[in-house]
């Protein structure tokens, strides 16, 4: 009928025709490709800064086509066996062992902490981000939260309010120009301990690289 409003598309799926105008949907899914296949070493951050600004600027499912071509496809739950994608995840937990997210975890829009002296590590160095903003409401006493961060996580603690709790937040070390890939803003209130972010370890392999160089012996 006049003046109805056409339903919303979802994002085409593969053997959709090349000229096909792309919706906002289909932009989203080839981002949540590129970022994945660069959070694997697929690409470069340069790689990935071109094709996310192409995919935004996409007119049909053609041209976001090309942008994966060679990349493998990524479900949506990529390396996280029985693992769903949700938009708010709670964890609740009191006077218990550590809570520990790391590996390929999928990450939420929303996280929500209620923890009463319960260590809480949240590693994003191999998490699946599905998302370019997390939010995380922290209601936390005692004991550490710590947030280890890769170049191109960043984190946000502006809206956190601290009671008695320290906080840390070391440098991470980044090639200039790379692209930000996740936004952590916490929120809320932590009282007690403290809040730790910080890079991921350096491997052994890493470290020896990293050495200065043994002064030769004089002959």
């Amino acid at each position: 009928m006049p003046g109805e409003m056409p339903p919303t598309r979802k994002p085409s799926g593969p053997g959709a025709p090349p000229g096909l105008r792309a919706s906002h949907a289909d932009r989203d899914r080839v981002v949540d490709v590129l970022r994945i296949a660069a959070g694997d070493g697929m690409l470069t951050a340069e790689e990935l800064d071109e094709r996310v600004e192409a995919a935004l600027s996409a007119r049909t499912v053609g041209e976001l086509t090309a942008l994966t071509a060679d990349l493998p496809p990524v479900p949506a739950t990529a390396g996280v066996t029985g693992a769903e994608v949700k938009d708010v995840v709670r964890i609740e937990q009191v006077f218990s062992g550590a809570i520990e997210r790391s590996g390929r975890w999928v990450v939420p829009r929303k996280l929500e902490l209620a923890v009463t002296y319960c260590d809480v590590t949240l590693d994003f160095t191999e998490a699946v981000i599905m998302h370019d903003t997390l939010r995380i409401d922290v209601h936390m006493a005692g004991k550490t939260l710590t947030l280890v961060t890769p170049p191109g996580v960043v984190v946000d603690v502006d809206g956190l309010r601290l009671v008695h709790c320290k906080i840390k937040h070391g440098h991470t070390p980044t090639v200039p120009g790379t692209p930000v890939t996740l936004r952590v803003e916490l929120a809320g209130e932590k009282a007690h301990g403290r809040v730790v972010v910080r890079p991921p370890r350096r491997t052994f392999a890493q470290w020896l690289l990293r050495r200065p160089a043994l002064a030769s012996s004089g002959g």
